[in-house]
């Protein structure tokens, strides 16, 4: 198995884990109401979706170009 297959299958497993997570922290976040004050929670997971989405979007394509 070569580095390349390497990271592509931590890409995709990471990419599972993190989909999951945000989905059950979406749900769990919803269950205990609307966001009072700061919304912290709220804050922390459209940091980590948005980060998901910045490493499929710039991350990836950028070392497919470099392989």
């Amino acid at each position: 198995m070569s580095l390349a297959d390497r990271v592509a299958a931590a890409l995709e497993l990471g990419s599972v884990l993190v989909s999951c997570l945000l989905f059950a922290g979406t749900f769990l976040l919803l269950s205990s109401g609307a966001p009072t004050g700061r919304g912290d929670p709220w804050l922390a997971l459209i940091g980590v979706g948005t980060a998901f989405v910045l490493v499929w979007t710039v991350v990836v394509p950028l070392y497919e170009r470099t392989l």
